[in-house]
């Protein structure tokens, strides 16, 4: 075989050969595609919505309040003490019980006093019978108009002893000056008063006082005859009303603090004087303010923020979005929203927890708006 004839023999061998290899490598990648997608895991499912509650946050007016701590001061109270001293006779009270305005209580030694009143009343007598006895005589001559008016002023002043040893046996005892209920007893039959010893506090518990401050900047807000709610550790589950009494005129110097005292009806007597007592008092209802549930704020280490839903059909079903806020004072079981949120924002109250953040939600159930008759009955 020539070299001529040999040439194209060789050359149709190598395109063989060529195509053979683009073959053989087409059937491998064809064979791996094919068992690669034989193993290849099926497609995941789309994830269905998350049932949770929410609710449709819009404007509202909610009552405001100034928040503050105030004490109890009794409207009526008084340490028993006597005027004058003297030794115990009688004491004629039991501590804790209730006592009418005039009772007496203690009585001091007055046998001296009374034996000086049964002398000024001889005397009393004796200037009574003289006295008569001359109106009668000076029409006729016998005695001169300027005896009868020796007679009538030894009369007034025979009664004017008598008056004062009166005030004195008056000054031996201790009355109740207003009706109210007797505290602890601190002295002993026949034990020796001083003036002003300790006897026994008197209060009048029908009535109290609340006495607590506010800053100056909210003096514009006083007013006399403004509701006060008040509450106590004491009585928990009780809210009590008062009314603003007096506003002190002068602003506290060393705290800028302007002093108000409201005054309380206390029936069933269960607030006592000195308790300290928590103070809401009222101010004109807060205007557009956003409400949304304690349960709808989630508290993480970057702050507070609630889940919102995203869509046309936000009410109903939508994507969730979290967005941070900022919170403000608390009213019942509510809080308000001073930054982050809008009006018409539809926030998710319940289930938030299991919702990621772009996850499909579907709304399940609506929780009442706050009315407001439940906000202004709520505790600040």
């Amino acid at each position: 075989m020539t070299l001529k004839e040999a040439a194209p023999k060789r050359a149709l061998t190598w395109r063989q050969a060529v195509m053979a290899l683009a073959l053989i490598a087409f059937l491998f990648l064809s064979l791996f595609v094919w068992r690669g997608w034989r193993n290849a895991a099926p497609a995941e499912a789309a994830q269905p919505p998350t049932a949770v509650a929410a609710m449709v946050v819009q404007p509202r007016a909610i009552p405001a309040a100034l928040e503050a701590v105030g004490s109890l001061r009794a409207v009526q109270e008084v340490m028993l003490a006597p005027e004058v001293a003297g030794r115990v006779t009688a004491i004629r009270f039991r501590p804790g019980a209730h006592v009418r305005a005039g009772t007496p209580l203690v009585q001091l030694y007055d046998g001296p006093e009374r034996a000086d009143r049964a002398a000024a009343l001889a005397r009393v007598e004796l200037a009574r019978l003289d006295l008569a006895r001359t109106r009668e005589l000076v029409p006729t001559g016998a005695e001169s108009q300027a005896l009868l008016d020796q007679r009538r002023a030894e009369y007034a002043q025979a009664m004017a002893a008598v008056r004062q040893i009166d005030a004195r046996i008056a000054q031996k005892r201790v009355a109740a000056p207003f009706s109210g209920q007797i505290g602890v007893r601190k002295i002993n039959k026949g034990q020796y008063l001083n003036p002003g010893d300790p006897v026994a506090s008197l209060t009048a518990l029908d009535r109290l006082y609340a006495d607590f401050t506010v800053p100056q900047q909210q003096l514009a807000q006083l007013k006399i005859g403004g509701t006060v709610r008040l509450t106590s550790d004491a009585w928990p589950e009780h809210e009590f009303t008062a009314r603003v009494s007096t506003i002190e005129p002068r602003i506290g110097e060393d705290s800028r603090n302007v002093l108000v005292q409201a005054i309380l009806p206390n029936p069933g007597h269960r607030l006592r004087p000195g308790m300290h007592v928590s103070v809401a008092l009222e101010l004109p209802p807060e205007k557009n303010a956003l409400l949304v549930p304690m349960t709808a704020v989630q508290t993480s280490a970057s702050g507070d923020s609630v889940t919102v839903i995203r869509g046309p059909r936000a009410q109903r079903e939508g994507k969730a979005e979290m967005v941070p806020v900022t919170t403000g004072r608390r009213i019942g079981d509510h809080v308000v929203i001073t930054k982050g949120l809008k009006g018409g924002d539809v926030v998710v109250t319940e289930g938030q927890i299991r919702v990621q953040p772009g996850a499909p939600v579907r709304v399940t159930r609506t929780p009442p708006a706050p009315t407001a008759a439940k906000a202004a009955a709520a505790k600040e």
